[in-house]
């Protein structure tokens, strides 16, 4: 995408500028919503160039809404990479532990727990790294600076700036920053202060190991009900997820378990990893998970999964800074709407920003301002329960794939049935009108 004149969508006006630390998914698409809104928006991404895993993720019919309103654009480069659910489709869970034989594994008298009808989610799943990908093309020209890991930041009263400061020793000035740098933020860390109990996300005990598979390999190794929608083998200590991917061409496959060891670097997500890791995991189920070890290559990353349910942040905003997505409230996946809470958070902070932006050609000195960092608190609290509810939900529905209290899946059936209509009957802007 080429420049644009601000000043053409303000009127004149001078436009906030913002800088949004992370080019992650959440950071680049609240940035094409600034951009939309005529706000300046620059991007430091620690990484060389736009970094994503190649595992798959997916919007709700709901989020999709909210992401529309984003920015329209969003929804076009989506449309035309997705997997999209259909309506009269289902997704299956399965007993992925006591079936001894495939045939067992695969008769749904056996092995079926339950399905969940897929007309309220109504999920479209995409390859990561491919949507940022095509995010990333549509930003402006010089809106994004790679190789800048932010150490600290100073809210500067004198300046009225938000003054950053990079582990390459350089700073950047902005009038408000936004903390899109996920789990392990440096955003929050500053924000609250290294010895505050939310500066540090907590490691859930729980390890993912992930791969993608032309969908003919995944329907021989795992079964047919693969290429026909979501499922999810549960058993003791993990579960097993495998959906269909880049238009049904590949199966994206997602193993997570439970591990009571520590992660190897508390400050790091991911560790090298083998695939005789995945065999151990697996050893005693159905032959459908006992063999996926050979799915993957021999030697992998895996990922650590850590959250913030143990201590949430008080407050996503601070002065002339907030954090947004990950950084905010970071969630195990076992909900699957991580991302779509980060298409809310990037709704509700372009459109606070917004009102902002259109108070400046009458607002100015301490009025401008108190404005500012009045609109980020407004962030905050429309945020903040929904913010705590996804990542304490989601922990509950991860213990009980992995049986961790016990086999239940009339109580899974009921416990995702439940979270489904609290996901898609919420309305992301009704706060702001509060």
């Amino acid at each position: 995408m080429g420049s644009i004149s601000y000043e053409n969508v303000t009127g004149g006006t001078p436009p906030l500028e913002v800088a949004i630390v992370g080019g992650g998914i959440v950071g680049v698409m609240t940035a094409l919503g600034l951009h939309r809104r005529g706000i300046k928006a620059t991007i430091y991404e620690r990484a060389s160039t736009w970094t994503e895993v190649s595992a798959g993720f997916a919007f709700t019919e709901a989020a999709r809404g909210w992401m529309k309103q984003l920015n329209p654009d969003l929804i076009e480069i989506l449309g035309r990479i997705s997997q999209k659910t259909d309506a009269n489709s289902s997704n299956s869970y399965w007993d992925g532990y006591n079936p001894r034989t495939r045939e067992d594994a695969e008769d749904e008298s056996k092995a079926l727990l339950f399905r969940t009808p897929n007309n309220k989610l109504l999920f479209w799943g995409c390859v990561r790294s491919q949507f940022l990908k095509e995010m990333g093309a549509l930003l402006p020209e010089n809106s994004s600076v790679f190789g800048k890991q932010l150490v600290s930041y100073e809210d500067d009263e004198a300046s009225s700036k938000v003054i950053l400061h990079f582990e390459d020793g350089t700073t950047a000035k902005a009038d408000v920053v936004l903390g899109c740098d996920g789990v392990h933020s440096n955003t929050r860390k500053s924000m609250l202060g290294p010895d505050h109990p939310a500066s540090r996300p907590g490691y859930t005990h729980n390890v993912t190991y992930r791969t993608m598979v032309p969908i003919d390999v995944g329907v021989a190794a795992m079964g047919e009900k693969t290429a026909q929608g979501g499922c999810m083998h549960c058993g003791p200590d993990a579960c097993l997820l495998t959906y269909p991917v880049m238009s049904g061409k590949m199966l994206n496959i997602a193993i997570f378990a439970y591990d009571a060891e520590e992660f190897p670097d508390s400050n790091r997500m991911t560790a090298q990893a083998d695939r005789s890791e995945v065999e151990k995991i697996f050893r005693d189920w159905c032959p459908h998970a006992a063999n996926v070890w050979k799915l993957y290559p021999e030697k992998m990353t895996k990922w650590g999964i850590y959250d913030m349910t143990d201590n949430p942040p008080p407050t996503y905003a601070r002065g002339r800074v907030c954090i947004v997505g990950d950084a905010a409230h970071a969630s195990t996946p076992f909900l699957g709407i991580g991302a779509c809470t980060g298409v809310e958070d990037a709704l509700v902070v372009c459109e606070v920003l917004k009102s902002v932006q259109a108070r400046r050609e009458t607002q100015k000195g301490e009025a401008a301002a108190d404005a500012l960092r009045e609109a980020l608190q407004t962030y905050s609290r429309a945020r903040l329960g929904r913010g705590q509810w996804v990542p304490r939900n989601s922990g509950q529905i991860g213990r009980m794939y992995q049986w961790r209290d016990g086999r239940d899946p009339e109580g899974l059936k009921n416990k995702l049935a439940k979270a489904a209509q609290t996901i898609v009957s919420y309305d992301v802007l009704a706060p702001l009108a509060a």
